[in-house]
C-alpha cells in the first residue's frame, strides 16, 4: 500500500474517502467499522471523535489493522468531560 496522503469523511454516505500517492483511492464504511469494533458506548464515542475530528488517523488505524488496540486503550477522547 503506498502512502495516504488524504481522507475526508462524507457525511452522505458515512464513509471516510483515503487517497493514496499512488492516485488510488479507497472508501471506509464506517457503519461496518462500528459494528466491528465499537462494543461499548465508550468505544463507539471514540470511534466518533477520531471520525469527526481525526478522518486521517481514523483511516490509518484501520487500515493498519490497529482499531483494536487503540480502543483498548481506554481512549478518552469521545466522552464528555463530566465523565472522565
Amino acid at each position: 500500500m503506498n502512502k495516504l496522503l488524504s481522507c475526508r469523511h462524507n457525511m452522505d454516505t458515512n464513509r471516510v474517502e483515503a487517497r493514496f500517492s499512488d492516485a488510488s483511492a479507497i472508501a471506509i464504511d464506517c457503519i461496518v467499522i462500528e459494528d466491528e469494533y465499537g462494543n461499548t458506548p465508550a468505544q463507539r464515542a471514540e470511534l466518533d471523535w477520531l471520525l469527526y475530528n481525526k478522518p486521517l488517523e481514523y483511516a490509518q488505524l484501520v487500515l493498519s489493522g490497529k482499531i483494536a488496540h487503540y480502543l483498548s486503550l481506554g481512549c478518552e477522547h469521545g466522552r464528555p468531560k463530566d465523565q472522565v
